[in-house]
């Protein structure tokens, strides 16, 4: 389980590109960065909306997603064709990405209706920290605030005096 005990927090960033900027420059000077934990705060769900999705959306990823399993199973199944694997491969992966394809539609199709009009949309989500804070182990904190006070111009807002 991870803890903060006997941890100071060096650093506090608005997003985590400056956070993971300060680790890699304690990196970049020998710091012994397996002693540092960067850690998200005030978690955010955010949904982003990408469309509306109908039946015809829906069987068009079950087949996408049906073709891709069905090619790769045809292709493993063919390779066990020890006369012409080659051959075997080929024909039983085109038979996988069709026979996927099919079933995989129509897998799409039965559960969007299932859904009985319940989100109907495709959406993309992500949990975002609204701050990011550089934790360093209690013994070698001083030296890591020492190394970032180095380049404060570049680093956003250090602890110093922790």
């Amino acid at each position: 389980m991870y803890t903060t005990k006997d941890r100071r927090v060096i650093g506090s960033y608005d997003n985590y590109a400056d956070a993971e900027r300060a680790v890699d420059y304690l990196s970049d000077r020998g710091f012994p960065v397996e002693r540092v934990t960067i850690v998200g705060h005030d978690l955010q769900l955010v949904e982003r909306v990408l469309g509306r999705v109908g039946y015809k959306e829906a069987m068009l990823r079950g087949a996408s997603g049906g073709a891709l399993t069905g090619v790769l199973i045809g292709w493993l199944f063919g390779l066990f064709n020890w006369i012409d694997p080659i051959l075997a491969s080929a024909l039983l992966a085109l038979y996988g990405l069709v026979f996927g394809a099919i079933v995989g539609a129509a897998l799409g199709a039965l559960a969007h209706w299932a859904q009985k009009g319940r989100r109907d949309f495709a959406s993309i989500r992500v949990m975002l920290p609204s701050r990011y804070e550089v934790l360093v182990d209690s013994e070698v904190a001083d030296q890591a605030l020492e190394l970032l006070n180095q380049a404060s111009p570049i680093h956003g807002k250090h602890q110093s005096g922790v």
